[in-house]
């Protein structure tokens, strides 16, 4: 299994020939085949359900490679953490990617309900805005200005930064397996517009 730097320099290597058109062929009936036996990802994806973020896509990957959780919003609830915990333990994988998207949908549906709150609003709908609302509430309250283009960018990112926070401490089993297993937890965005995923919140960063 590779360690969580290594797992990260594949996917950056994998985005990148994503953006360049490059992308690897897959023997995928082979490799169906192959993952009879089993599975071991290298990678865990945390992303958003936006029909253009794929996580294999994006990076490149075939069948096997990643253990994708997709939820609106990229939110972190108990059955997310679950679901990073069991990937973790069951298959060793030392690298957790919180993908957020540019003009994501989930961010602009909860900066809508704060400035204008809603009583129509289903309440399977509300336990997602509620999830987001306060990494981002701040910065609406703060800003009731702002460019709005300007206002979304910012809490997507302030969204994907308190979902990354809360994997690292949300969990004992993946704080210790961070002591004690080199698990990263690392926060991204993907741009809509030409298909780069920025790691900005790097190992070097944390």
């Amino acid at each position: 299994m590779l360690n969580a730097l290594a797992a990260l320099n594949r996917l950056k290597e994998g985005n990148r020939r994503f953006i360049a058109g490059d992308g690897q062929a897959m023997d995928h009936e082979g490799r169906r085949r192959q993952l009879l036996l089993g599975q071991e990802p290298f990678a865990i994806i945390l992303g958003c359900s936006d029909a253009r973020v794929p996580a294999e896509i994006v990076f490149n990957q075939g069948l096997g490679d990643l253990f994708v959780i997709r939820v609106a919003g990229n939110i972190v609830a108990p059955s997310q953490i679950g679901s990073v915990e069991f990937a973790a333990k069951r298959f060793g994988t030392s690298l957790v990617v919180v993908l957020g998207h540019a003009n994501c949908g989930a961010i602009e549906a909860t900066i809508e309900e704060l400035e204008q709150p809603s009583e129509q609003r289903s309440p399977n709908l509300s336990s997602i805005v509620d999830r987001i609302r306060p990494s981002i509430e701040s910065l609406v309250v703060n800003n009731p200005h702002a460019d709005r283009a300007s206002l979304v960018q910012s809490a997507v990112r302030a969204n994907i930064r308190a979902s990354a926070k809360r994997l690292r401490h949300g969990s004992q089993i993946l704080e210790q397996m961070t002591r004690e297993n080199g698990l990263l937890v690392v926060a991204a965005e993907y741009s809509l517009e030409t298909g780069v995923v920025d790691f900005f919140e790097a190992p070097s960063d944390l």
